[in-house]
């Protein structure tokens, strides 16, 4: 996610943005649902959407670094492949993973967020996300081992309500190992955070605050999912493969 800095003008700090932040969030969130709840080619649709929005303010960023066609070219390319990538492996997961993707990288996110600010303490890279905190990378950790978890066993507890004696929390407890999930999500925060690094790193080096102006109050498509790419890219790939041998 894009760093949360304060906005100041010749008269002091501008009136908040809040209202705008909010109004956006929500039909970001109306909208991803309506996709989620359709499924199909109207989930196919708005994620390649999103996609393609993606990878335009990738080759923005791109274009704003690359001091020569040859190495201009090589980034659209790694950033097609990096793109493309996730948003593959979010079109050909199950909508359950695809919820528990998404709902990870919002624990990491936001364990972060109020840990970070919590607690403080010394920055892990601050010459390219100043905001980023090794605490913050702990509780965005310890939320998203805790999704994980909870999904974990929840998802047990619904394949036991298959069995002969019905919905059994024993039962599920026995079937899902729930450490090695939450071991899975934490592992797989740090991932998150690195695909946010990444992020922040391009802007860096471009000179730009946002990815681009198309959210109000939220900068870019990637400023958005930039945690939600790389974890994407593992998940899906992990679930692909897992289909593969199981066959």
């Amino acid at each position: 996610m894009a760093d949360a800095e304060p906005q100041t003008g010749p008269a002091g700090p501008k009136r908040s943005d809040l209202p705008v932040r909010v109004a956006s969030a929500v039909v970001m969130l109306a909208l991803a649902g309506f996709a989620v709840w359709r499924g199909g080619l109207v989930l196919t649709a708005f994620i390649a959407l999103a996609g393609f929005a993606v990878f335009v303010e990738y080759v923005r960023l791109v274009a704003k670094i690359a001091p020569d066609p040859a190495r201009m070219v090589a980034g659209v390319v790694s950033g097609a492949f990096y793109v493309g990538w996730a948003a593959f492996a979010l079109v050909v997961m199950p909508v359950p993973l695809l919820i528990a993707v998404v709902g990870l990288v919002i624990a990491t996110d936001t364990g972060a967020y109020f840990t970070g600010r919590a607690l403080g303490g010394p920055k892990i890279a601050p010459s390219i996300s100043p905001s980023k905190t090794w605490s913050g990378l702990a509780g965005g950790m310890a939320a998203a081992g805790i999704w994980a978890g909870v999904v974990a066993l929840g998802g047990g507890y619904l394949i036991s309500a298959i069995g002969p004696n019905g919905p059994s929390l024993g039962e599920a407890l026995r079937t899902v190992n729930v450490g090695i999930a939450t071991l899975i999500g934490a592992g797989l925060a740090v991932v998150a955070q690195a695909g946010d690094f990444y992020e922040s790193w391009l802007k860096r080096r471009a000179g730009v605050k946002d990815s681009s102006r198309l959210i109000p109050g939220h900068g870019g498509v990637f400023d958005r999912v930039d945690g939600l790419l790389p974890v994407a890219i593992i998940a899906g790939t992990a679930w692909a493969l897992s289909q593969a041998l199981g066959q």
